[in-house]
């Protein structure tokens, strides 16, 4: 370096802080970045002087505290740097307010962040009003305070509903594992379990932080209660898998014995209907295997009854002619009922039963039962006609009878006289009493036929 070359400026010495600097608040959006102040200007004047070494100084008061050395400096780029550093803390104190002032910030956080600005702003290597910004930030700590006992008591609210819901969730899944489990329906208490379990989740999730103990001791109690009923439902399906195990296997046999009648046709459906009434007996074997023994069951049933439906229709076709014939022996026997002659009527209806015989069995069984039934109206009104003729000709009743005519005519004799004497005699009473006698023993006298 040539003897004429000035020399450049050797970097400032700063003071050391008092304490270290807090973490530098984001600048919010709505915040206009502050202009530092030039080194020349008279606040820097104000709050700051340089002496001849290059030593700082900043007014605090009265007083005048050491804040570093800028030796190969003017004295306003000396002023200048430190400006700039009382610049930064100002722009910080100026967004905290900013924030304070548009609300929605957490007003602990805010006052956290207004002592760790005091401490920076206390014996700081800085040339500015420094006093007035540990003021502002006191101003601005004293209007959080209210705040921020506001927020702590919103918050414990919060809390105390909180308990109060987790608790709520805690009572009514014990209250689950209080029910009688063997009379559940299980996919029912599944589901309200699972519910109140996600519903336990979104609060623990969303909802404010509880006290460890609190937290715990709701969550023991919870989880208590899951496993009871985690514990009665793992027993009940696993003696409901016994269950449709030994179901699973007796219908798999029945199956088995089903599909073996096949053979036989026609004669094995009475069997088959027995194997139905085991199948309705074993219980269930689950939806699944039930659907699928189910079908294979059927299917074995099927083929018997469509075998019956076979010889049914054969059969059916076979007894068309023997249909017409009996229809044409009951319009044949329609002439009973017209002959006088009950000796008469009887023979003919004996040869129409005769041959009505000799047809043999008709199919279907309906048909057959109708047409009998048609037959069987002619042949007891004729046994009717029978029955009456027999009491009017039988020889011990007539002569009964006939005994009894002769007893009722000699009273009615006797009576006749009795009346024409009290009638001769003006006795009313007695006319009176032997007319309702005369008139009883002729009725009785007409029954008989007399």
């Amino acid at each position: 370096m040539s003897a004429t070359e000035p020399s450049k400026p050797t970097p400032p010495v700063p003071a050391p802080p008092a304490k270290p600097l807090p973490r530098k608040v984001p600048n919010p959006a709505a915040v206009a970045p502050v202009t530092p102040a030039p080194a020349s200007s008279d606040s820097s004047a104000e709050w700051g002087r340089v002496s001849e070494d290059g030593t700082v100084e900043v007014r605090e008061g009265d007083a005048w505290r050491v804040v570093g050395q800028y030796p190969d400096g003017t004295p306003d780029e000396a002023l200048a740097y430190f400006v700039r550093k009382f610049d930064d803390i100002a722009f910080k104190v100026h967004a905290l307010e900013q924030r304070q002032q548009a609300g929605g910030a957490s007003a602990s956080d805010l006052a956290k962040q207004a002592a760790h600005l005091i401490a920076e702003a206390t014996d700081a290597a800085a040339v500015g009003d420094l006093a007035g910004l540990r003021d502002r930030l006191n101003t601005l700590t004293a209007s959080l305070s209210e705040a921020t006992e506001q927020e702590a008591q919103q918050a414990k609210e919060l809390v105390d509903k909180a308990i109060a819901e987790r608790t709520a969730l805690v009572e009514r899944a014990e209250a689950i594992a209080a029910r009688d489990l063997s009379k559940v329906q299980w996919k029912q208490v599944t589901a309200e379990l699972g519910e109140l379990f996600d519903t336990w989740q979104a609060q623990q999730q969303n909802g404010p932080r509880l006290s460890k103990g609190i937290s715990q001791q709701l969550w023991k109690r919870f989880r208590d209660a899951r496993a009871i009923v985690d514990k009665q439902r793992r027993a009940f399906y696993s003696e409901l898998d016994d269950v449709h195990k030994s179901a699973r296997d007796a219908k798999s046999r029945l199956v088995e014995r089903a599909e073996a009648l096949a053979p036989r046709g026609t004669d094995g459906i009475p069997a088959y209907r027995t194997l139905l009434d085991e199948w309705k007996a074993a219980g269930r074997a689950g939806r699944k295997a039930d659907d699928a023994l189910w079908a294979k069951f059927k299917a074995a049933g099927d083929a018997l009854y469509a075998a019956r439906a076979e010889q049914s229709a054969a059969e059916e076709a076979e007894s068309a002619p023997k249909i017409e014939a009996r229809e044409a022996l009951l319009e044949e026997a329609k002439a009973v009922a017209d002959e006088s002659n009950i000796k008469r009527a009887r023979a003919l209806l004996t040869r129409i039963q005769q041959q009505w015989d000799e047809l043999g069995r008709v199919f279907p069984r309906e048909k057959e039962r109708a047409l009998d039934d048609r037959l069987r109206v002619i042949e007891q009104a004729l046994k009717a006609r029978e029955e009456v003729d027999w009491k009017k000709n039988n020889p011990e009743t007539k002569a009964r009878a006939n005994d009894m005519s002769s007893q009722l005519l000699e009273a009615i004799e006797k009576l006749e006289s009795e009346l024409a004497a009290a009638e001769k005699a003006g006795d009313k009473k007695a006319a009176k009493e032997a007319t309702e006698a005369l008139e009883a023993r002729r009725t009785w006298l007409n029954a008989l036929g007399s």
